[in-house]
């Protein structure tokens, strides 16, 4: 057994014995030695606040204070960026010689290709290291080595607005036909988006996935190779294109321009009768008065097998070469109480074994269970793909078109998945 093997033996067995309580949280101190000199470490993280407030700053300004209190010899100074922003400013910063020690942001693969980041392995301790969940550490690999680190997560199971479908008599559907046809009844009863599909560039890969995922497919194969026309793929939106937006049932802005922001504003509004969610939504809805329901997406023959997860990222740079320095900070970050901070005020879903126990078993987050369920089983888009940021780019710009009236799906997602190919094949 060779020693990559074996050390993923390793933590595997040290995760589960984590998972019973049999190993101690890791907070202030690193098993990589103590202290040593006075360093300043940069971060850059993104803001998470949704009304526009300060909470963002204020979780790593506490943390940050807490954690200079354990470790005098260091410092760190924080930059909170939009998301927008965030993504775009760490790749100038990078490229201009001035990287960060630590960026939190949405996606990791290009930097640890390009010899920009530490390894995992150089920077947490083995219990804490073992503590994620295993679905985003392996999500966190680029050529088996993992160089991102998850640092919150998320799944999409189906919203509906409980009010609405008790006045148009309906329950939850189970199946594509079952969700067409509630579509339907909600439409005659004068719902504005009887269901909201998002396929516009905001953020139409993860919705166009989550489809995928529930009609067999996916954007990868079982080899982890593109896939994006696949027959299940290609079957998947010839359903959409007929039986959803070809029926009227998906609103008046077709879904290639309707954003996820835009859709979930509706939703939480009352004026959407169905869609995709994120945890996120549900204060937003609950606010607005909107009773949500949640139920697993549906299938063509029932409640889809594969759920759809995605996570954002937290990395450590190597250009100033403070890896004990920058180890100590994310070992601290990845304590319970940071974890589950992080995950509860902004209703994420945490990203470890430990902490996802716990928010399991908290009443204060009954309305997450749904959502922590199904993570340890789902399946993130390809983001260790250094091609991944090219490709998801095309998807989000033209996946839209395959369910625009006229339009074939197979020609969209054999356009896709041969560009898809190409950008792979030159990585």
């Amino acid at each position: 057994m060779d020693e990559a093997v074996e050390r993923r033996r390793f933590l595997g067995l040290t995760a589960a014995a984590a998972a019973l309580g049999l190993t101690a949280t890791v907070s202030g101190c690193s098993s990589l030695g103590g202290d040593s000199g006075d360093v300043t470490l940069k971060l850059v993280a993104a803001d998470y606040d949704l009304t526009g407030g300060d909470t963002t700053k204020k979780y790593w300004a506490d943390l940050v204070t807490a954690f200079e209190a354990k470790h005098p010899g260091i410092r760190v100074e924080v930059q909170i960026e939009s998301w927008d922003d965030v993504d775009r400013k760490v790749a100038e910063m990078v490229k201009n010689g001035q990287a960060p020690d630590v960026a939190q942001i949405g996606a990791y693969a290009d930097y640890a290709a390009d010899g920009h980041l530490y390894p995992a392995d150089d920077l947490l301790s083995i219990p804490v290291q073992s503590n994620f969940l295993p679905r985003l550490a392996d999500a966190g690999e680029n050529e088996h080595v993992q160089y991102g680190l998850p640092f919150v997560a998320s799944t999409r199971p189906l919203f509906y607005n409980k009010d609405l479908f008790q006045e148009a008599g309906i329950e939850a559907p189970t199946t594509w036909e079952e969700l067409s046809a509630a579509a339907a009844k909600l439409k005659a009863k004068g719902v504005p988006t009887p269901f909201a599909l998002p396929l516009g560039p905001e953020e139409a890969q993860a919705e166009a996935l989550m489809w995928l995922l529930s009609g067999g497919g996916g954007w990868t194969d079982a080899t982890d190779r593109y896939a994006v026309d696949s027959e299940a793929n290609v079957h998947t939106f010839e359903w959409l294109r007929e039986n959803l937006v070809g029926k009227d049932l998906t609103g008046s802005i077709a879904p290639g321009k309707l954003d996820r922001k835009a859709a979930f504003a509706a939703f939480a509004n009352g004026e959407v009768g169905m869609l995709n969610g994120h945890p996120s939504l549900l204060k937003e809805a609950a606010k607005k008065g909107v009773q949500v329901g949640q139920v697993p997406l549906p299938g063509p023959d029932g409640p889809s097998k594969t759920s759809m997860g995605v996570a954002d990222w937290i990395m450590g740079f190597n250009q100033n070469g403070h890896r004990k320095e920058i180890g100590d900070f994310l070992n601290f970050v990845f304590s319970d109480e940071n974890v589950l901070k992080f995950a509860g005020d902004n209703d994420l879903l945490p990203v470890t074994v430990s902490a996802s126990a716990h928010m399991e078993s908290d009443p204060d987050h009954a309305n997450l269970r749904v959502f922590l369920t199904v993570l340890p089983q789902a399946q993130l888009p390809p983001v260790g793909k250094t091609s991944w940021a090219k490709v998801s780019e095309d998807i989000k710009q033209n996946i839209g078109k395959a369910v625009t009236p006229g339009g074939s799906p197979a020609e969209v997602l054999g356009r896709i998945g041969r560009a898809a190919t190409t950008a792979e094949n030159a990585e």
